[in-house]
């Protein structure tokens, strides 16, 4: 395998982040894998599940990001990672993993990667999915109670008292780093356009090289 792109997909709660990701996957099959920051989330099998359901999700060291770094730079080396899996209904780590094949171009999502410095500078292209913080929230509630088992209560208490600061302090600012700003996150038709003929052309070039 040749030199594999590595694209960093960031953005705040709701943004679109999953739906630009997710076009990418379907249009490029198993030439793209992806790691999920979300399945980088600390376990935290010592503690009640209410306990967990308190702590703070929003913010840098939730995650162990230094296991992510690792399985990337693995990926890029050629060689297959066995990923965490998260389950947001007990919030905490599963037991299980998910094995992950490396691939010409290697997605990484999620809200705070842009926010490490070291995982940015594994990334070749780093983009950040932008949208209207009510839109944001309105797809956090729709998402989290529908597919996460959360109440709606729980959701917007969530929202106020960690993500929405959380956001302001480390997701917003992250921005900067990014090198691709999408507006109207995974609606923004030409923004992706871009994305999967920036993908294709390093496929066609790998392929010659090859």
């Amino acid at each position: 395998m040749g030199k594999i792109l590595t694209i960093g997909i960031a953005g705040g709660t709701g943004s679109g982040k999953t739906t630009i990701t997710r076009r990418l996957q379907r249009q490029f099959e198993d030439r793209v894998c992806t790691l999920y920051h979300d399945n980088y989330y600390r376990a935290h099998d010592d503690l009640t599940m209410e306990e967990r359901s308190k702590l703070n999700y929003d913010e840098p060291a939730a995650f162990e990001t230094d296991l992510l770094v690792k399985h990337l730079a693995a990926l890029r080396r050629g060689q297959a990672v066995d990923g965490p899996v998260y389950d947001y209904t007990v919030h905490n780590r599963s037991a299980r993993t998910q094995r992950i094949e490396p691939a010409p171009v290697v997605l990484v999502e999620g809200i705070l990667i842009l926010a490490d410095e070291t995982l940015c500078r594994s990334l070749d292209i780093k983009v950040f999915v932008d949208a209207d913080a009510d839109v944001r929230i309105l797809r956090r509630i729709v998402r989290d109670v529908r597919d996460r088992g959360r109440s709606l209560e729980s959701v917007v208490n969530q929202y106020l008292t960690t993500v929405k600061p959380m956001h302001e302090l480390y997701v917003e600012p992250s921005r900067r780093r990014a090198d691709v700003i999408i507006p109207e996150g995974g609606y923004n038709e030409v923004a992706t356009e871009l994305l999967i003929r920036r993908i294709q052309a390093h496929l066609e070039e790998e392929q010659r090289d090859g």
